[in-house]
């Protein structure tokens, strides 16, 4: 199973429009019937609020949505104290990023995210983005964007 992070989700309907690549659409459609990709509960409604077609298709397609638990919620604030975030949230992640960075660590599972990548961490640790907070030894959650999942998923899309 993989977790599909807002951005990932909604890059692949931005750039692989569903009218012009519809096997790509059969396999995540497939991928989803079979739980193999599912998404936090605060993703989805964040896709909703930024896509609502591409909401539209999740909900058509059953995504799972895997619910905030206490568990979740205490990672994220683990990570939050980690990153140093006070009040105010820095340049990187967002709250809902820790949840869902949370609910992959929760569900030891990978999470595919297209947040941009920092070669190099910033010197202020509020402003690391998801995959940057994935990297830390403390965190251990592995990221990868939506390419590299297609990559290593090996599917020809005729």
């Amino acid at each position: 199973m993989q977790v599909f992070d807002t951005s990932s989700i909604v890059y692949a309907w931005d750039n692989y429009p569903i009218e012009q690549f519809p096997p790509l659409w059969a396999c995540l459609a497939k991928e989803i019937s079979q739980n193999r990709i599912c998404m936090p509960e605060v993703a989805v409604t964040e896709v909703d609020s930024v896509s609502p077609d591409c909401a539209q298709w999740l909900a058509d397609q059953n995504v799972t949505c895997l619910p905030m638990t206490d568990n979740i919620l205490l990672e994220a604030l683990q990570y939050k104290e980690l990153l140093e975030i006070g009040m105010r949230y820095g340049g990187g992640v967002g709250e809902n990023d820790l949840f869902i960075i949370a609910t992959a660590k929760v569900h030891r599972v990978q999470l595919v995210s297209n947040e941009a990548w920092q070669p190099t961490f910033p010197k202020t640790k509020a402003n690391y983005k998801m995959p940057s907070v994935c990297a830390l030894p403390e965190v251990k959650v592995a990221c990868c964007d939506f390419l590299e999942f297609l990559r290593r998923s090996k599917a020809v899309f005729v």
